[in-house]
C-alpha cells in the first residue's frame, strides 16, 4: 500500500473555491484511503480514483484540514479482485484508517465492504454500480456516491426497445459480477418492453480474440449489440466488428467511460453509444477542480469527480460532527445534504447517493460526448 502525504500547502484555486479559508490550527492526522484497481487491465479507473482521492485531500489540507488535523491518503491496488480488496481492507483497519472512497469492481468492492463494516470504517464507493453493494450492505456506513446498474439498464433497455423494434440485437456479457448483471438488467428491462433479443451470449474476458464471437453476430444479422463489460473486450469486439463488415451500433455502460477504448477499438469505435453519468466540467462547482487536475497532467474523467465527491462528503460530515469517529460520521451522512464538485449530494435510507441518473453519450474522434 502507497502513502500519499499531503499536508497544507500553497493555497490552490480548487481549495480556495470548494474548501474556503485556513483556520490556522495545529494539525495532526486522520487517515483516509482509495481503493480500486491501480494495476492491471483496469488500471485506468484506479488512476482516475487516485487522481480525484489526491486533489480532494490536497484541496482540503489547503484550505485548513479537518478540525485542525491533516488528511494522509493511504493507496490500495486491489487490481478488480474479491480477495486482494478483503487484504487491502484489513490493511486499511491496521493502520487506522477513518474513511475509504472506494472500490470500483462490484465483487472487490462488495467483499470489502464487510471488512469495513465490521471495522467500523466508513466506505463510500465512487463507482460501485451493482445494486447488491448498497441494497446488501453489511451496515449502516457503506455508501455509494455513483449510480446504480437498474438505473442505466431502465435507459438502455428502454432505448433499444425502442430503436431496433423491428431489428435485431444481440446481448453480450463478460460473466463479471458487473457485466453479467449490467446486460441482464438491459435484458430484462427490454423484454418488458416487448422485445426479445435474437443472441444472448457470454464471452471470456481478457481474450486477446473475439473473431469467433463476431462471426456469429454477424451470421445471425444483428442491427446491435448490447455489450455488459468493460472498455478493453468492448474497444476488442467493436474492431473485429469493422474487420469483418458487421456494421451494428454498439450500445454499452459506464466502465467503457476510458480513452483506453478508443486506443484499441480506432476509428471503428465511432458512434459507439454508452450510459454515463451527465457531464458535470464545465459546472461552476467543478471547473476549478477540473483546472487544477488538468493542469497537473492529471485525468478528470470518468470517476475522478466522483471520488472527489466522496471524499468531500466525508470531510463535511467530519467537520459538522467535529470528529471522525465512525457512529458521528454515520449520523452525518445520513442526514445531511452535503455540496460537491457533483452539486448536492445527500444519501438515501439505503446508502445511495440521491443524483441526476444516466444519460446518453456518443464516442467520436477519440471521445465520449453527451448525446
Amino acid at each position: 500500500m502507497i502513502r500519499t502525504s499531503l499536508r497544507l500547502g500553497a493555497r490552490t484555486l480548487a481549495a480556495a473555491v470548494i474548501f474556503g479559508a485556513a483556520t490556522g490550527a495545529s494539525f495532526a492526522d486522520v487517515l483516509i484511503g482509495t481503493a480500486g484497481p491501480m494495476s492491471g487491465q483496469y488500471a485506468s479507473f484506479g488512476t482516475q480514483m487516485r487522481a480525484g482521492a489526491e486533489q480532494a485531500v490536497a484541496d482540503i489540507n489547503a484550505a485548513g484540514g479537518i478540525n485542525g488535523e491533516t488528511l494522509v491518503l493511504e493507496v490500495g491496488d486491489d487490481s478488480c479482485k474479491a480477495e486482494q480488496a478483503v487484504a487491502i481492507a484489513n490493511q486499511m483497519v491496521g493502520k487506522g484508517v477513518v474513511f475509504v472512497a472506494g472500490h470500483f469492481c462490484a465483487n472487490p468492492s462488495i467483499a470489502a465492504s464487510a471488512v469495513y463494516a465490521d471495522a467500523g470504517i466508513v466506505q463510500i464507493s465512487p463507482a460501485t454500480t451493482d445494486p447488491k453493494f448498497t441494497d446488501e450492505r453489511p451496515g449502516s456506513g457503506i455508501y455509494r456516491i455513483g449510480r446504480r446498474d437498474d438505473q442505466q439498464a431502465e435507459i438502455a433497455g428502454t432505448y433499444l426497445a425502442d430503436a431496433f423494434v423491428d431489428q435485431d440485437i444481440a446481448i453480450l456479457h463478460d460473466k463479471t459480477a458487473y457485466g453479467k448483471g449490467l446486460a441482464d438488467a438491459v435484458k430484462a428491462v427490454m423484454n418488458d418492453a416487448g422485445k426479445v433479443e435474437t443472441l444472448y451470449e457470454a464471452f471470456d474476458a481478457g481474450a486477446k480474440d473475439y473473431s469467433g464471437l463476431v462471426s456469429r453476430l454477424k451470421s445471425e444479422g444483428v442491427d446491435a449489440v448490447y455489450l455488459g463489460g468493460y472498455h478493453n473486450e468492448a474497444g476488442l469486439i467493436k474492431r473485429q466488428m469493422s474487420e469483418q463488415d458487421l456494421n451494428a451500433v454498439l450500445v454499452t455502460g459506464d466502465a467503457v467511460a476510458t480513452e483506453e477504448f478508443w486506443s484499441i477499438a480506432g476509428e471503428a469505435g465511432a458512434d459507439t453509444l454508452m450510459t454515463l453519468a451527465p457531464d458535470l466540467h464545465d459546472k461552476p462547482q467543478a471547473a476549478p477542480v477540473v483546472e487544477a487536475l488538468e493542469a497537473a497532467g492529471k485525468p478528470a474523467d470518468g470517476y475522478t469527480l466522483f471520488t472527489y465527491a466522496a471524499v468531500q462528503a466525508f470531510a463535511q460530515a467530519a467537520r459538522e460532527v467535529g470528529t471522525s469517529e465512525p457512529a458521528a460520521l454515520v449520523e452525518a451522512l445520513d442526514a445531511g445534504t452535503f455540496p460537491t464538485v457533483l452539486g448536492e449530494v445527500s444519501f438515501d435510507e439505503n446508502g445511495d447517493a440521491t443524483l441526476p441518473g444516466f444519460v446518453w453519450y456518443e464516442w467520436r474522434d477519440g471521445k465520449y460526448d453527451p448525446r
